[in-house]
């Protein structure tokens, strides 16, 4: 039996690209090329697999060791490194990460990957998940910008902006630890070789050394800059469908959908 072979296709504005491949059979081949499509884009897709619990995890272990999410239990005790981000039809207010950010940036060694799999989706074209690419944003800064952002560090908190959205999953899957976790991290960082911008809006509340004005300034520009559309590609998802990002290159949001969605999560160190 021939093997097919794995198929590449770039999305909008080279802004992801999707991988057309069987997760279930691959090969140490295809998990060194499929790292390679990650690192080049920044986000991959993969579409119709059909993966138990395990061999999610399975797949996810290729690329590191999996973290723990501090706020929300896992699946099961067995399966306890997958998150259940669900949004019910019932639910009040905005979705769980309803706003641009990336993953568990108030933590000291924030995770490099993100994997979601959708298992109960809303129709094609609603409840989308957005990709900010932060390789294009930084190359699209004016030069003085980014002679001045350079050496300068953010201050994240798990009780940014973004902490509305996880409210209604706490209530019922919430560990306990729903604390204020703060960090500071340095805002230009070089990843793959390339610089990014590291400044994550939901998370963000303000940049270390600089005066209350000068911090509130920046963070506003750097907030309409990073998500303008341009940087921005609209992952339509169907069931069974994959998408995984790098955190420290890659800004997400999932947008506004008022009925039932079901996605597993499993974040990388």
């Amino acid at each position: 039996m021939v093997k097919k072979v794995m198929k590449i296709k770039p999305c909008k504005n080279n802004i992801g690209a999707e991988i057309n491949i069987d997760l279930l059979s691959t090969s140490k081949k295809d998990v060194y090329e499929i790292q390679k499509v990650l690192d080049e884009f920044g986000v991959i897709f993969f579409r119709n697999q059909n993966l138990d619990p395990q061999s999610y995890i399975n797949f996810a272990k290729n690329f590191g060791e999996l973290a723990d999410y501090p706020m929300l239990k896992g699946l099961s005790k067995e399966f306890s490194k997958i998150t259940v981000i669900e949004r019910k039809s019932s639910d009040k207010g905005p979705s769980f990460g309803e706003q641009f950010h990336t993953d568990s940036s108030y933590t000291k060694k924030p995770p490099r990957y993100t994997m979601l799999l959708g298992k109960l989706v809303p129709p094609r074209g609603q409840g989308n998940t957005d990709f900010a690419s932060q390789y294009l944003a930084y190359k699209n800064l004016p030069e003085k910008i980014k002679i001045e952002l350079e050496n300068l560090r953010a201050v994240f908190s798990s009780s940014g902006p973004i902490s509305v959205t996880r409210l209604e999953r706490e209530k019922e899957k919430g560990t306990g630890k729903s604390k204020d976790f703060q960090c500071s991290h340095k805002i230009i960082q070089k990843v793959n070789n390339r610089k990014t911008i590291y400044f994550s809006p939901g998370h963000v509340i303000g940049i270390k050394g600089v005066d209350p004005k000068k911090s509130r300034d920046l963070l506003d520009f750097l907030i309409n800059h990073q998500t303008k559309p341009e940087f921005v590609y609209s992952f339509e998802w169907e069931k069974n469908s994959i998408a995984m990002w790098d955190n420290r290159a890659i800004l997400h949001q999932a947008t506004a959908y008022t009925g039932d969605r079901i996605m597993h999560r499993i974040t990388i160190q």
